[in-house]
């Protein structure tokens, strides 16, 4: 056994190996980060349970994807949504037999990591409302029952990818319109519970008031990391050390700066004030915008692509804003609606419209390309059924998981009013963080139900 180990190692490329190893270190900083950056955004008295759900994402996730996912993903078969239950359970077989030029193992390793991004983004539906102990079991379940079969249907040799043949680099569907409409489920359902959460007497399905991001600071360092560690996600995507890995970490960065740049000079022009929250969400949606085409693109594509991504998150950002999305109880605190599934959806189809087979053929791989460069009208169609099929699977199953949960004794979903009013940190955690709040929050509660006194 061990000498079929090492002799399947030997066919391994070392260089490819390391270029991989680095690359998922590097990505796996991704997922506490957008904790961090939930963090940044909320009121002050929610700063840990906004970040605390991102850390048990690492666990949970890391657990499931040992015992099931891997199998379920990217197991051997030929279905459409799913790869096999039983061929890599508990990772049987997943050692150094090469997947490309890479180990099993190591391969298998570095798509944890994108469950676990994915997962980390989709839970920030629950932050502000939701509770802890009910996020876990969302978890588990929408990791084994949602991402696992869209990342089959997209990259495992399922129906999106084999059968119509989408263009889906890094994950415009799989990573970004997933945990947009997933945060969008889970949020619409602590709007509009239907089960324990609606007939419980301590819970009222409310609106949560706008505030300014509860900590700066925060979210400038979930900027620099993530927008580090997200050329090392599209780069290591490559899953070897070639020139298509190098131009996707280039395309990648000049799509990030050019909506970082976009979205916080607009701010600059209506407000006359530069804003680091402007700067965020525009590399942000730049980030979005490129992974799907990352290894697809040149590099004024790239460039272009940040400036509409700004631009056309920016606008789906003004919606909670506006005096409907207090009336429908619509609340977006992590703005995942407006950047990841918005930005998703945007992202994929413009996709389909400027991939270039002579890009992708850097990284050896032969694609029939886009509609502007390469004339493939039918390349577009494919594109929206992805983010169709994408969509409504992510949505409804998110919303079918979430209110099965809500029917389970101790697990509603929806926190009690006091611990909303009070801030779910005196009530969900045993530690704060004890941010000091800004002088024009300092009377600030979530809902209309009067002011607290702030220690």
């Amino acid at each position: 056994m061990a000498s079929s180990v090492v002799a399947a190692w030997e066919d391994c490329d070392k260089i490819d190996t390391l270029f991989i190893l680095v690359c998922t270190v590097i990505c796996w900083t991704i997922v506490p980060t957008v904790g961090i950056a939930y963090s940044g955004y909320t009121w002050r008295r929610n700063s840990l349970t906004a970040a605390l759900p991102a850390v048990l994402v690492i666990s949970i996730c890391s657990i499931q994807w040992f015992v099931l996912g891997y199998s379920l993903a990217y197991g051997p078969g030929n279905g459409w949504f799913f790869g096999s239950w039983t061929a890599h359970l508990f990772h049987r077989d997943v050692l150094s037999s090469p997947v490309g030029t890479i180990p099993a193992i190591l391969f298998s390793e570095f798509q944890l990591v994108f469950e676990a991004t994915v997962c980390a983004i989709a839970v920030g539906g629950f932050v502000e409302r939701g509770t802890i102990k009910s996020c876990a079991v969302f978890i588990a379940s929408w990791s084994t029952f949602i991402y696992c079969p869209l990342a089959h249907m997209v990259w495992g040799g399922g129906v999106l990818g084999e059968e119509l043949g989408v263009l889906d680099f890094a994950g415009g569907t799989p990573v970004h319109v997933c945990s947009g409409a997933t945060a969008t489920a889970i949020s619409l359902y602590l709007s509009y519970p239907l089960f324990r959460s609606k007939k419980s007497p301590l819970r009222t399905p409310t609106h949560i008031r706008l505030h300014r991001p509860g900590n700066s600071f925060f979210q400038l360092v979930s900027m620099i990391i993530i927008w580090g560690s997200w050329l090392a996600f599209d780069a290591g995507t490559a899953l070897a050390l070639n020139f298509q890995s190098v131009m996707a970490l280039c395309v990648t960065n000049l799509c990030a700066a050019s909506g970082a740049l976009t979205w916080s000079v607009m701010t600059f022009l209506e407000s006359g004030k530069w804003s680091l929250d402007a700067t965020f969400m525009g590399a942000i949606s730049g980030l979005v915008m490129i992974t799907p085409s990352a290894g697809f693109i040149d590099m004024p594509t790239a460039f272009f692509f940040g400036v509409f991504g700004a631009v056309v998150c920016r606008q789906a950002l003004r919606i909670k804003f506006t005096k409907l999305a207090h009336k429908w109880r619509w609340v977006d605190n992590g703005d995942t609606f407006a950047t990841h599934c918005v930005g998703g959806v945007a992202a994929t189809v413009m996709t389909g419209l400027f991939a270039r087979r002579e890009v992708a053929a850097y990284g050896g791989l032969d694609v029939p390309g886009g509609v502007v460069f390469d004339g493939n009208v039918r390349q577009l169609w494919v594109q929206i059924v992805e983010v169709l099929v994408g969509f409504s699977w992510s949505f409804f199953g998110s919303w079918l998981i979430i209110a099965g949960i809500d029917c389970i004794p101790g697990l509603e979903v929806l926190a009690v009013d006091k611990h909303i009013h009070e801030g779910l940190d005196f009530h969900e955690t045993e530690e704060s963080l004890g941010i000091l709040v800004h002088p024009e929050e300092e009377d600030y509660t979530p809902t209309d139900k009067g002011t607290i006194a702030l220690d």
